[in-house]
């Protein structure tokens, strides 16, 4: 199921979501254009490196923790091919203005990077020795389906589905579409952890997702309570 379109308005216009997709597109682009020596060099820099991560806590090597901590943030923005960077900003468009509107530019950004840090952590868990860089948007995109499924259950997402060999749309509520798309990155999670490497299967970190997603349902109303409360203040202060 390809979501297309929410019937859900916003108040604001949602300029960190339009900065976040200008800024991965622009950064996959620099990567494409890159050789394939030094591209490797760049995800080995600014990605998540499961065995380069753990490495930074041992004793000696604490002076390299702070540039590994530092992928957890830059990760988010790299992406390993056009369908992978498509997916996630198609995500991103539909849900993530909603999201912005609800929280304020600025708890929004922060909701989405802590998110993403904490998305990545949770899959690093998993695979602490592997070699394999970690990329994409996905588990900041997840804390943002979290908060959407809390705040806007009966929204209604314009879905592509597939019937066979026919494409045709549905409006699906926010609650069937999205529950059923963290049912689906959970099974796929218990599942990787039968693989022989303990890592995600095919590519794909799954419990990034789903942890991306738990982190959105807590996360967000803190953080909405709190941008609520300084409007409040600020709307008292101009009286």
């Amino acid at each position: 199921m390809v979501p297309l379109h929410d019937d859900n308005p916003t108040r604001t216009t949602p300029w960190v979501t339009y900065g976040l997709l200008a800024i991965n597109i622009l950064i996959f682009l620099y990567a494409v254009m890159l050789s394939p020596n030094q591209l490797e060099q760049f995800f080995q820099a600014f990605a998540v490196v499961p065995a380069q991560l753990t490495a930074s806590f041992q004793p000696g090597n604490l002076a390299q923790l702070g540039g590994e901590a530092f992928t957890l943030i830059s990760s988010q923005f790299l992406h390993g091919g056009f369908l992978h960077l498509g997916g996630n900003m198609l995500f991103l468009w539909v849900f993530g203005n909603n999201i912005e509107d609800k929280l304020g530019h600025v708890p929004f950004l922060f909701f989405y990077l802590v998110c993403g840090a904490l998305a990545a952590l949770a899959q690093w868990g998993l695979s602490m020795q592997s070699g394999v860089p970690m990329v994409g948007a996905s588990g900041a995109i997840a804390g943002i389906l979290g908060a959407y499924i809390l705040w806007f259950p009966k929204a209604r997402i314009l879905t592509l589905v597939p019937l066979g060999f026919f494409l045709t749309t549905f409006r699906i509520p926010a609650l069937f579409f999205l529950g059923f798309w963290f049912f689906q990155q959970f099974l796929y999670g218990v599942a990787s952890l039968q693989t022989t490497t303990n890592v995600d299967m095919g590519g794909v970190a799954y419990w990034a997702h789903a942890s991306g997603f738990l982190v959105g349902l807590a996360l967000g109303p803190p953080l909405n309570r709190w941008h609520s409360t300084h409007a409040d203040s600020g709307r008292n202060r101009l009286r």
